[in-house]
């Protein structure tokens, strides 16, 4: 591995900002200091007046592979990830098969061995089914055990009562649940099916998936997670009512956390006019005060996490009708801009974004040497220039589907450049971003939070 020497950044971690050298060798943060110029390295970058923080760990993407790579895989979805400043991801169980057996999870790990760019670590999915595979997964085989508890695809609705309960009392591992009731979306399906035929507006999408059947499901989860004492997260809260039911305050300690999504962060119901379907995700983007909710929580740390959700189609998928186009958006390439417009707006402070994307990840997931600049940590690392506006456009992304949700929207700060384990994954240049090909992440690690 090349050594590195970064100087002069304005860095931000564990709650301070601080201008700091630092001294990358043998893929790790050698030394984090001042005057740090003396030191050799293989590579000197002056990085006056750039923002470096540690990369996003994202929690919560679907990379498609294997059996959906029309869409997405590994390698291409990598790319955008590390353009994006995204050192690593946890993707999501619900491929082609879906990932409900330690062989199909081992599998993942292999292939993103050999094509991704980022780190990299998979759920265990559940379903009514594979109990005693999930009684039997280790904390080196996986980052969760992924519930979903709405409606999904294949099988991997998990809406047997024995068997919930069971997950939520033997399963070893964190317990990460999608919180919508599917009797009350199918409910709500038939009733708009009644009133509109097949060409139900997608302004109806919040609506379907509504507020009560988000609260009622994550309430379920809750409740379960609390009988058993159980190490519960809760993904992509949408709604102002479900944030009472979650603690705030510093994540240590705490048995059940909350995440949000950044496009639910970005966007309300009002964007569904211009936006349409490429903006129909599950649950769906709601009301303006349930945005303005979800950004009071992430202040005042009731919500832990920032994620992506990173779920993409094709933009053939999207122009279906409103039943048959999927829900999805891919994200990785602008989650990070998109996040510190709120930064840029007083809502949320610097180091509140940076510990949201990067040290309540790795908290909460008990990653190991990662989430963090410290000295003999992995040199996972994002240099951001805050002040380098640009405006989403198509020809930019990096993602296999080829749109992106931001499109025309203009962003104030960009990713610069982005280290994984000590090596330039991805620098913006002259004639635009580049990607390094050669380079390949590595398996997360993990010491366990159950």
């Amino acid at each position: 591995m090349s050594s590195l020497l970064i100087t002069n950044a304005d860095c931000v971690n564990e709650g301070r900002r601080f201008e700091a050298d630092i001294l990358v060798r043998e893929g790790r943060i050698d030394a984090i200091g001042s005057n740090l110029q003396s030191h050799e390295a293989d590579q000197v970058f002056d990085a006056k007046g750039r923002l470096l923080i540690p990369g996003m760990i994202d929690d919560q993407v679907h990379f498609r592979e294997p059996g959906l790579t029309h869409k997405a895989d590994f390698t291409s979805e990598s790319r955008a990830a590390v353009a994006g400043g995204i050192t690593s991801f946890m993707e999501m169980p619900n491929s082609k098969p879906p990932t409900l057996s330690l062989e199909a999870l081992e599998a993942k790990h292999a292939r993103a061995a050999e094509v991704s760019r980022a780190n990299y670590s998979f759920y265990l999915g559940a379903s009514n089914d594979n109990l005693e595979a999930i009684r039997s997964v280790q904390v080196a085989q996986s980052c969760g055990v992924k519930i979903f508890m709405g409606a999904s695809t294949g099988n991997m609705l998990v809406d047997d009562e024995a068997t919930l309960d069971a997950i939520f009392r033997d399963s070893p591992l964190l317990i990460a649940t999608h919180c919508e009731d599917t009797p009350m979306i199918l409910a709500k399906e038939a009733e708009y099916r009644e009133r509109y035929g097949e060409e139900v507006p997608i302004e109806a999408h919040p609506l379907i998936r509504s507020e009560a059947a988000c609260y009622k499901s994550s309430s379920l989860a809750i409740e379960l997670a609390q009988r058993h004492d159980a190490r519960l997260h809760v993904l992509h809260l949408t709604t102002a009512k479900e944030l009472a039911q979650f603690s705030p305050g510093p994540i240590a300690g705490k048995r059940i956390t909350a995440e949000a999504c950044v496009h639910h962060l970005y966007f309300d119901e009002r964007d569904y006019a211009e936006k349409g379907a490429l903006i129909k995700c599950n649950p769906a983007i709601k009301r303006p005060e349930d945005r303005e909710a979800l950004l009071r929580a992430l202040a005042e740390d009731r919500i832990d996490v920032v994620a992506t959700d990173h779920a993409p189609h094709t933009l053939d998928e999207k122009g279906q009708s409103y039943f048959n186009a999927p829900a999805g958006l891919p994200l990785v390439q602008d989650a990070l801009p998109s996040l510190l417009e709120h930064v840029h707006a007083g809502r949320l402070t610097l180091e509140q974004a940076v510990a949201k994307t990067s040290h309540a990840v790795a908290e909460c997931y008990g990653v190991e040497e990662r989430g963090y600049l410290r000295e003999g940590y992995w040199a996972d690392l994002a240099l951001i220039d805050l002040d380098a506006p640009y405006q989403v456009e198509r020809e930019q992304v990096l993602a296999k589907c080829g749109w992106s949700p931001f499109e025309g929207r203009r962003f104030r700060s960009r990713v610069i450049m982005t280290l994984v384990n000590g090596e330039v994954a991805f620098e913006l240049r002259e004639q635009g971003g580049q990607v390094n090909d050669q380079l390949r992440g590595q398996r997360l690690r993990f010491r366990g939070v159950r």
